[in-house]
């Protein structure tokens, strides 16, 4: 009998140290597929946008234990 995979876990970003938290966004904003529309941004700005969807609520970082991976999701 297979065991369900666990849920993802929240992981609220102020528990993080403040480079684990840039290196955690770097790398979020970084993967490839990831779209800003039409305008180009600096990895400044897009780190500060995610920093800011942090802050607001708007998204959450999550460990995912069964693929042992960090991601960033928007709050539904």
């Amino acid at each position: 009998m297979d065991t369900p995979a666990p849920e993802p876990l929240a992981i609220p970003h102020t528990e993080l140290s403040a480079d684990t938290l840039r290196n955690v966004i770097e790398s979020f904003v970084l993967r490839e597929g990831t779209d800003y529309g039409e305008r180009d941004f600096l990895l400044e700005q897009k780190v500060a946008h995610v920093m800011r969807q942090l802050e607001r609520g708007e998204a959450r970082i999550v460990f995912d234990a069964a693929s042992e991976s960090i991601d960033i999701q928007r709050v539904k």
